[in-house]
Formats: structure tokens, sequence, C-alpha cells
């Protein structure tokens, strides 16, 4: 079990992770949600019906990992709009198919990341400075989108564009600065694809 999810009964998954890992996914996820920030209900008011009828940004992200995070629809950046006027309705459609729907993607990915800190926050440590992880069927999936958001993030810093592209990587100098972000993003990789495996089995 040591690095690598397995399944359990009830169509969870467990993992054993060490104080460090904890830590190192906690920060993570921490500032995961710092990034993705409050809802529209978190910082202004309290009524259901106004954060149900919110609408969202219909501008990109400024952040290049937001904009990672909450990618244009309706454009592909492979193939070049056919006219002017094709690229114009193209950003129209997409801009108005983020106003619908960023709200809820945010929403989506902030109780994602706050499943990793909570799930994190109630293990009993081990007698080794570890524990075991144990989640259900539910937290299983929202870690496995949390997971898949924060190496998102780490990727648009280390600018990887291809999942492909990761060999040289491996064979970054320990004096390189980028080193431990790309360690923590391989290490989340491997972890992605075990937990993966373990909701597919």
């Amino acid at each position: 079990m040591p690095g690598h999810f397995e399944p359990i009964r009830g169509g969870g998954a467990a993992v054993a992770l060490d104080d460090v890992e904890i830590s190192i996914i906690r920060s993570l996820a921490v500032q995961l949600l710092e990034l993705i920030g409050p809802g529209p209900g978190e910082d202004a008011s309290d009524d259901p019906l106004a954060e149900l009828f919110a609408e969202g940004p219909s501008e990109p992200p400024a952040d290049p990992v937001l904009r990672r995070l909450f990618p244009d629809a309706y454009t592909d950046p492979e193939q070049a709009p056919d006219s002017p006027q094709d690229a114009e309705e193209r950003m129209a459609h997409s801009a108005e198919f983020r106003r619908f729907t960023e709200n809820d993607l945010r929403a989506g990915k902030r109780e994602n990341a706050l499943a990793v800190v909570r799930t994190l926050d109630s293990l009993t440590p081990g007698g080794d400075g570890g524990a075991i992880l144990k989640l259900t069927a539910e937290e299983s999936r929202q870690w496995l989108g949390s997971l898949n958001d924060l190496r998102l993030a780490i990727g648009s810093r280390l600018d990887i564009t291809d999942e492909d592209d990761t060999d040289d990587l491996y064979r970054l100098p320990d004096e390189d600065p980028r080193k431990p972000m790309v360690m923590a993003y391989l290490w989340l990789g491997g972890l992605q694809e075990t937990l993966v495996n373990t909701l597919t089995r």
C-alpha cells in the first residue's frame, strides 16, 4: 500500500501516507483553494437564491493556472478559425458558456479540494509517523478530481503542455529550482494513476 492506492470494501480506496506526504498534499490543496477563491455566496450574501442565479465571468481568467483549470469552450488553439467572423462567433459562444458554467465548475473543484483537506485532517497518526488514509467511493472521486486539478496547476507553472513530453523532467539536476515542483508533479501523477486503477477494477 505505501505510495499507491488500493481498493477497500464498499468501493473506496486506501493509501499509506507519511507525515511529509500528508503535509505536501494538504498544502497544495489549500493553495488550490486560495487560487480558485471563495464561492459567490461566501463573500457577499447568504441568500441561496442569489447564489443560484449568480452569473459567472465571461472573460477567461488572467492567471495561466486558472486558464488551464477553466479553459475556453468552443476554441481549439490548433484549429485556426475559417474567418474573422468565425473567430468572433467562437469567442461569443465561449463567453456565454463560461458565464453560465464557471461558477459551478469552481464550486465543484472547491468541494473536491476541501474533501482532500478534510480527509487528511481527520487522519489518526500511526506509530511510524504516518497514517492510512481510507476514502469512501465518493471521497475517492473527489480526490481523483483534485489530484487532476493539482497536476494541471503544477503542469501549468512548469509549462508542461503535453503529458507525453515529461521524459526530460526525470533527468533534471538536483540544483534546478524546478526540481521540487517536478517531483511533486510526478508523485501526484503516480497517486492519480493508482487511484484510477483502483476505481476502475
